[in-house]
């Protein structure tokens, strides 16, 4: 029989107490029944859902299930197959794994459906898309999801062989407290022909926001820790035609685009899409 949510999450906490730490006090914390508390009385109880809270209140971030969804239905129809694919090969097969701004989840789901992973956690400070993460029923047992801060992370230090960073926000200096010495971080971003077609399509009369340019990105990855791979991944994605749509709805791409320019779309849209992606292994310095 299938366990809820809630009692998967205790198991989990009761497995691995010592995967985190209080993000307030920075101290040890213990597993008590369905809740995480430290020294200082900080507690952090289990949802009916399984996951952890790990905020001080809710933070607005934009990203909701409108985009979730979507984004999610193109990652399980396959549009990075071959980014996870290169994922896979670069993770060990004893590791703890985490994965930064995991949002609905589909990156890690998918990476389970190639091979099982020993433990994984997936953290995102969108509460939607962590309630919509636990709907995943493929994964291990040892997997935990969580509402978090990547500026301050609730985890001990050296406690992950891998951290996963897919086209999210990066602070370099946590993820080099909870990443284990020999640990590598794994960061995918975007390169400058990446849903080209959709930027054009959104914003036709508007050339600045046709481009993109990750020169910056990559400096301060540079800066900051030691790459000891890259790979260039440059492919074109036939979208299925029940998820033509959902390309529309499946990124911060369309926040300024007018509704006229939408429905337009709607009526045309996109069959093919340029995913142009730069792949990055990189060590403590």
């Amino acid at each position: 029989m299938t366990l809820k949510k809630i009692e998967q999450g205790r198991l989990f906490l009761a497995e691995n107490p010592a995967l985190f730490r209080c993000p307030f006090c920075h101290s040890d914390v213990k597993q008590q029944a369905y809740s995480l508390s430290c020294e200082n009385n900080h507690r952090f109880d289990l949802s009916k859902k399984g996951t952890l809270f790990f905020l001080k209140q809710n933070h607005q971030s934009g990203y909701d299930e409108e985009m979730f969804l979507p984004r999610g239905r193109l990652i399980r129809g396959g549009m990075y197959q071959p980014v996870l694919t290169v994922i896979r090969q670069w993770l060990g097969a004893q590791e703890k794994v985490l994965d930064i701004g995991c949002g609905e989840g589909s990156f890690l789901a998918e990476l389970e459906n190639i091979a099982k992973i020993p433990l994984t956690v997936g953290f995102d400070i969108a509460k939607e898309g962590v309630y919509l993460a636990t709907n995943h029923n493929n994964l291990a047992q040892q997997h935990f999801w969580c509402v978090a801060d990547l500026t301050n992370l609730p985890f001990a230090d050296n406690s992950f062989q891998r951290i996963l960073n897919i086209f999210s926000p990066s602070h370099y200096q946590e993820f080099q407290r909870v990443l284990a010495d020999e640990g590598e971080l794994i960061k995918v971003i975007p390169g400058k022909e990446y849903l080209k077609e959709l930027r054009q399509a959104f914003y036709p009369e508007e050339k600045a926001k046709q481009h993109y340019s990750n020169e910056k990105v990559l400096e301060k990855l540079a800066e900051k820790m030691t790459i000891v791979e890259e790979q260039q991944l440059t492919y074109s994605f036939a979208i299925p035609e029940t998820l033509r749509l959902d390309l529309l709805e499946m990124s911060p791409l369309e926040w300024g685009v007018s509704q006229e320019r939408k429905a337009f779309l709607r009526e045309h849209p996109l069959k093919e899409i340029t995913i142009d992606v730069h792949l990055l292994r990189a060590k403590k310095k």
